[in-house]
């Protein structure tokens, strides 16, 4: 495994992340796909064996079981030194006008309760999950500030929005002193490239890190177009994502995968990795394969040619995601 800063930080990170959507319990939340905790820990265990050191769930995935399941697999197998944490705050935790959201209020309540659940007194990346219209972005900013402050993170980064709503993030933080947004989790993959046109080329001005969620655009990037998956089958959200106008750019995916005789998610991520403004892609795992395809990865140097032949089929997408 290799391992990079993430951003303008000190911090390392391997090359790829993963993802802890798919860990929880089916009964919490509205993930019937997601694995329990004793379907979960072989993941974490390959994932470790493998070299990965970085980890990333949020406060929602499974109503927080995701969390529950991360911290107490992770801290049974290594010393919490050794591996970096990730969560998410914004979406509703509870019911009332504040269960949810970015205020003072929302964050110093999720902060602990998350710790509570990781079973950690701190964790490495505390990111905001979308941007909340309903509450100053300096009210969100000193809070956050105050939470690096407490120990209780230590770095922030923040998750898709548009880049001038980032852009004024990054400058507030400057202009009042406070702890400096790190990270950028986009969405980004060979079939949603909106992120180029404005938010990578800030991203890479400003030092900000970059790991990208779905780089397997849900799966899609790992099986021919018309092929179904237990959590394809009752993914609403992931249906509306993609069309038929995406397909050419799959079937150039595949043909490379089959000439070149490896995995179509080793190509779609190798294509992710070859990007300099991209630090290290989530990457999500409920069978022993997609992790190895993904630590494979990493090691797969794509020709220009090959380049060329993913990118020439993409077509312009809709803005999704930021909310």
């Amino acid at each position: 495994m290799d391992y990079i800063s993430l951003g303008d930080t000190g911090l390392q990170v391997s090359r790829i992340c993963l993802g802890c959507m798919s860990y929880g319990e089916p009964a919490r939340g509205n993930q019937p796909w997601s694995l329990d905790k004793d379907e979960a820990r072989p993941f974490f265990r390959q994932a470790l064996d493998a070299g990965i050191n970085f980890f990333d769930t949020a406060n929602v995935y499974s109503a927080g079981s995701s969390e529950e399941i991360t911290g107490a697999t992770l801290l049974s197998m290594v010393p919490r030194d050794e591996v970096v944490i990730a969560t998410k705050v914004h979406g509703r935790m509870r019911p009332g006008p504040n269960g949810q959201g970015l205020s003072r209020k929302a964050i110093m309540t999720e902060i602990d309760n998350s710790l509570t659940r990781l079973g950690t007194d701190y964790v490495d990346l505390y990111q905001i999950h979308r941007w909340d219209y309903e509450t100053p972005i300096e009210e969100t900013l000193e809070a956050l500030h105050d939470v690096v402050k407490s120990g209780k993170a230590r770095y922030i980064g923040a998750s898709s929005m548009h880049a001038w709503q980032f852009s004024k993030a990054l400058y507030l933080a400057d202009l009042n002193g406070w702890t400096r947004f790190v990270s950028m989790q986009n969405y980004y993959n060979l079939l949603y490239r909106e992120e180029e046109r404005e938010m990578f080329p800030l991203c890479v001005d400003q030092g900000i890190g970059s790991i990208p969620w779905s780089p397997l655009a849900r799966g899609r990037l790992t099986r021919p177009w018309s092929e179904q998956t237990k959590r394809s089958e009752s993914d609403e959200f992931g249906r509306n994502l993609y069309s038929d106008d995406d397909r050419p750019v799959v079937d150039a995916l595949l043909d490379i995968a089959q000439r070149r005789r490896i995995a179509p998610a080793q190509i779609a991520l190798a294509w992710l990795l070859s990007k300099s403004y991209v630090t290290s892609p989530i990457v999500g795992a409920t069978k022993a394969q997609h992790l190895d395809d993904a630590v494979a990865a990493v090691d797969v140097e794509l020709e220009g040619s090959e380049i060329h032949a993913l990118e020439a089929a993409y077509r312009p997408h809709t803005i999704v995601g930021l909310r």
